[in-house]
């Protein structure tokens, strides 16, 4: 896949008025709150991987 993948809404104000910005691959600006952030994909996690990295319940 060689699109970018836009994100929906901005993560700090919820606002959907996002644009590319011009920092590079995966940032992003939100013209409602004038905050700029970037995206970026870390992987694919492995079947049955745990996001509690000490091995305890969550809660």
């Amino acid at each position: 896949m060689s699109e970018r993948a836009a994100p929906f809404y901005c993560p700090y104000c919820g606002d959907e008025d996002l644009f590319p910005h011009e920092q590079g691959h995966g940032a992003w600006e939100c013209r409602a709150c004038s905050r700029a952030f970037q995206l970026k994909f870390l992987g694919l996690l492995a079947p049955g991987a745990s996001s509690n990295p000490a091995g305890g319940e969550e809660i």
